[in-house]
C-alpha cells in the first residue's frame, strides 16, 4: 500500500464490530475483567487503551518499524528514550538540535549522571573520534532545529552499529511522508506529533518507534510505569490528523519553496536556511535520503533591521511557539525555542537575535509572501 493510502488505512482501519469507518474512542479508565484467571486485552488504560493502540500501530506502519508507543507530549517521548540509559552513560547530540531536548538532556538526565556530549551533526568527519566507552547512543535530528543542518542517516547508523550504539532520530520535522528513519538504519525514531503529524494546532502528543523486540519490551515498560500516555480523545485526534498528511505536506512543502525563494531576494534578509536550496551544504543527502524539504524556513534579518518590530507587525503569519500546523507559525528561536541553550552555544552555532524560525502553513501562498513583505518594508 502506498503511503498516502497507508496514512488512512494502515494500523488499526475503523471498527471491525459495528462497522465504523473511525476508530471510536474508548474513553475509560479501566475495562471489565472476566473470569478470575482470564487474560484481558485491556486492563487498565494506562497500560492500554484501545485508541491509543490504534495511533501506535499507525505510527508503527508509516515508520516501518517494530513498534510503536504514543505519549503525552513530545518531551515525554523523548523522556521515555533517554530513560533507556543509566548513571556513567554518554549520549552524542547534535549540537543543533530542539531547545527542548536540549534543556532535558542538560538539566534533568545530568542529575542522574547521563551525560552528553554535543557534535556537529552535519559533519560527521569529527564523530568517530568522541566515541569511548561511556557513550551508549546517537541522537540527531535532521532536518536540525532551528538552523536545517542536514544528517547522513546512513552514515551515522553505520558508525553507530559498528560501535554498537543506539542510533535516535527526531523526526518531527520530515515526518515519514517525507522521510524514514528506520528504514535508513537507525533504532529509534521520535516525534512531536504536536507538529505535523497532528497538523492542526490542537493537540499535544508524542511517538516513538522502535525497530525490534527488545526495545519495544523496554520502551512498553517505561511507558507503563511512568504513565505518560497519549489520551484516548487526543489519540482519536491524532488519527483524525494524519489522514491528511499527505495533502497538507505536499502544499507545506510548495509553500515553503516559493517563500524561501522571496526571502533570499529581499535586502533585509542576510541569509535563508532551507535545504531546498542547491547550495545548501545538505542539499544532496537531504535529496538522497527524503522526498522533499519540509516546511520550515530560518532566516537571519539584517543586523540594522528591527526583528521586534518585524515579528510584532505580522498579521497573517502567527508569531507564536510550535509549527507544522496548517497556518503559518513564525518564532525567535533565541527566546523561545532555544532559550535553554547557553548564550555562548548558540552564537557558536548561529542561533542569533536576528534569527528567525517561519513554519510555513497551507494558506495560499501569496497572502504569505504579502504578509511578510508588508512586515519587512514597515
Amino acid at each position: 500500500m502506498k503511503i498516502e493510502s497507508l496514512l488512512i488505512h494502515g494500523g488499526i482501519d475503523g471498527d471491525a464490530r459495528t462497522g465504523a469507518v473511525n476508530v471510536p474512542i474508548y474513553q475509560t479508565s479501566t475495562f471489565k475483567k472476566g473470569k478470575f484467571d482470564s487474560d484481558n486485552a485491556y486492563e487498565y488504560s494506562r497500560s492500554g487503551n484501545p485508541t491509543r493502540e490504534a495511533v501506535e500501530k499507525l505510527i508503527t506502519d508509516l515508520e516501518q518499524g517494530y513498534a510503536g508507543f504514543a505519549f503525552a507530549s513530545g518531551m515525554a517521548a523523548t523522556t521515555a528514550t533517554l530513560s533507556l540509559f543509566k548513571t556513567g552513560d554518554r549520549i552524542l547530540i547534535s549540537n543543533n538540535i530542539y531547545g527542548g531536548t536540549f534543556r532535558v538532556i542538560d538539566k534533568y538526565f545530568n542529575n542522574f549522571g547521563i551525560h552528553y556530549t554535543l557534535f556537529d551533526s552535519s559533519d560527521i568527519t569529527q564523530l568517530e573520534n568522541k566515541i569511548d566507552d561511556s557513550v551508549k547512543a546517537i541522537f540527531i535530528e535532521t532536518p536540525t532545529n532551528p538552523l536545517m543542518g542536514i544528517t547522513d542517516i546512513v552514515a551515522v547508523a553505520k558508525i553507530a552499529k559498528k560501535n554498537n550504539l543506539l542510533l535516535i532520530v527526531d523526526n518531527t520535522f520530515m515526518t515519514p511522508y517525507l522521510q524514514k528513519p528506520i528504514t535508513l538504519g537507525a533504532d529509534i525514531v521520535i516525534h512531536s506529533a504536536t507538529k505535523y503529524l497532528s497538523g492542526h494546532s490542537d493537540l499535544i502528543a508524542g511517538l516513538v518507534v522502535v525497530n525490534n523486540k527488545e526495545l519495544a519490551e523496554r520502551i512498553v515498560f517505561i511507558q507503563n510505569s511512568t504513565g505518560g500516555i497519549l489520551s484516548p480523545f487526543d489519540s482519536f485526534l491524532l488519527i483524525r490528523g494524519i489522514k491528511t498528511l499527505a495533502l497538507r505536506m505536499d502544499r507545506h512543502n510548495s509553500n515553503a519553496k516559493v517563500v524561501s525563494e522571496f526571502l533570499r531576494d529581499r535586502k533585509e534578509v542576510e541569509k535563508v536556511y532551507y535545504p531546498g536550496f542547491v547550495d545548501h551544504p545538505g542539499h544532496k543527502i537531504q535529496e538522497k535520503q527524503a522526498n522533499g524539504y519540509g516546511g520550515i524556513i530560518s532566516f537571519v534579518l539584517n543586523k540594522d533591521y528591527d526583528y521586534k518590530k518585524f515579528l510584532e507587525s505580522l498579521e497573517l503569519i502567527t508569531f507564536g511557539e510550535s509549527l507544522g500546523g496548517v497556518e503559518s507559525l513564525i518564532c525567535h528561536p533565541a527566546t523561545m525555542t532555544h532559550a535553554a541553550i547557553p548564550y555562548e552555544i548558540r552564537q557558536e552555532i548561529g542561533i542569533t537575535d536576528h534569527l528567525v524560525r517561519l513554519s510555513v502553513g497551507v494558506e495560499n501562498v501569496s497572502d504569505i509572501v504579502a504578509d511578510l513583505t508588508r512586515a519587512l518594508e514597515l
